[in-house]
């Protein structure tokens, strides 16, 4: 099924609701208004959310948007499956949002795209569900965390682990006590890879916009497959799948997977920010980056020490893209945290177990409850958003709160482009002491886009 004609107009976008609207609008829902949808973003993990949002019976899919037509053929599909709407097409998403005028907006594009386009839809009046890492530079988080409260929308991140039932039970275990004294955290993901051979620059295809595509963000040569097809012939290109590794639009596997496991140590302890950060790190495996006008490879390092110190406790943070297994007790992703009762592992596929420092003791096990497919609990976090829309409450992924863990995985790449530790003033959101870190907190916008301030 393709669409292929836009919706072209200069209406200009409408104000943001007031505060008294926003509960009429509540309200309006619960007689059975649905609310007003779009979605910005149309690859893999945006349908994922997608999905979950017709699911809950409570959103009307109005519109679409995304640079690349090719993806507009399957989402179009899941929404035919999922509602039977029959949303508009957009390749701008300020065209959408101005046209529109959306209640809920959902944006699943990628990293370096989230600041404009968050603050973009809060401002048109939308509520909003945002991918994580919320940014690709810290003064980006901060200027989304003010629109959010400058607007009074509700604007829930997708770190869907704050609602998995076994991690909240899992916090509910470590809160209690029954690890006892925390010392030590430390989070880690562990893939396989290897040598990183470059792709060769290709022509942009006809239905792509790489100019939008690359936004705000530096313009790189194009190397990338169609999203229609389900050959893994297009990893480790940028487009559709692979921009995570591609740090001018995105941040790593700090970025990427670091999010959700220095976002639960947050979630879980209560803490805030490190004072003191320090990461090291390259690409011994995957080889030195390449970038011609011919072709390229990845720049991000294939693996990452990264630790953050807190006054009660220390964060390492280790991931490889190589020598990739399950290793120690657990699995290959998630995080330990060493108490004075024992060792907690906090995982994923395989739930959570506490290992208690008396071997005499049995293990203490809890299994996963994963929605599918991807083994995720979106729906819960969705059904947490539209509740939060309708109370005025604050959801339980509030981009304040991502921020902060956002910010952590930040830092860690600061570092790590520095080649020295920094220490934090997350009060003031500022490195103490150095003009040279302090100046890579944000970085120049491409040409015609302008950097979010505030």
């Amino acid at each position: 099924m393709k669409r292929r004609q836009f919706l072209r107009t200069t209406t200009l976008a409408a104000g943001a609701l007031s505060a008294s609207s926003f509960h009429i609008l509540g309200a309006e829902n619960k007689a059975g208004k649905k609310f007003r949808t779009v979605l910005i973003g149309c690859g893999w993990w945006g349908n994922n959310i997608l999905r979950e949002a017709m699911a809950s019976g409570e959103c009307q899919i109005v519109a679409l948007a995304d640079v690349d037509e090719r993806q507009f053929e399957a989402t179009l599909e899941n929404v035919k499956n999922g509602t039977g709407d029959t949303p508009k097409l957009y390749k701008d998403y300020r065209e959408l949002l101005a046209a529109e005028k959306p209640e809920i907006a959902i944006i699943g594009t990628p990293d370096h795209w989230h600041a404009l386009q968050m603050i973009a839809a809060v401002k048109a009046g939308a509520h909003v569900y945002v991918e994580k890492p919320i940014s690709h530079t810290i003064q980006e988080g901060r200027a989304m965390v003010n629109a959010a409260r400058a607007t009074g929308k509700v604007v829930q991140v997708g770190t869907h682990r704050r609602i998995s039932p076994h991690n909240v039970s899992g916090r509910e275990f470590i809160r209690a006590g029954k690890i006892g004294q925390i010392g030590m955290v430390r989070c880690f993901v562990h893939y396989g890879g290897g040598a990183e051979k470059p792709l060769p620059t290709q022509e942009v295809p006809k239905e792509l916009d790489w100019e939008m595509w690359c936004g705000p963000a530096p313009l790189r040569p194009y190397n990338g497959g169609d999203p229609r097809k389900k050959d893994q012939a297009w990893r480790g290109a940028i487009h559709p799948r692979g921009f995570r590794s591609y740090l001018d639009y995105a941040n790593g596997q700090l970025g990427d997977w670091g999010i959700h496991w220095l976002d639960q140590v947050l979630w879980i302890t209560g803490e805030t920010y490190p004072k003191r950060v320090f990461s090291s790190g390259g690409r011994p495996i995957a080889g030195a980056p390449v970038l011609t006008a011919n072709e390229q490879t990845s720049d991000a390092p294939d693996h990452q020490l990264a630790t953050f110190s807190f006054d009660k406790f220390d964060v390492q943070w280790e991931h490889r893209k190589f020598a990739g297994n399950a290793t120690d007790k657990g699995e290959n992703v998630g995080c330990y945290f060493y108490g004075t009762k024992g060792i907690f592992h906090m995982g994923w596929q395989k739930g959570w177990t506490f290992y208690p420092a008396n071997d005499k003791e049995p293990a203490v096990h809890e299994e996963p409850k994963l929605g599918m497919p991807d083994e995720q609990n979106i729906k819960e976090l969705w059904a947490d958003f539209l509740g939060a829309i309708k109370t005025g409450s604050k959801p339980v992924s509030d981009i304040g709160e991502v921020q902060l863990s956002t910010n952590m995985a930040l830092l860690g790449m600061l570092s790590l482009k520095l080649g020295r530790s920094v220490e934090w003033d997350g009060a003031k959101e500022l490195i103490v002491n150095d003009d040279a870190a302090n100046k890579l907190l944000r970085r120049d916008y491409r040409k015609g886009w302008e950097y979010p301030t505030g």
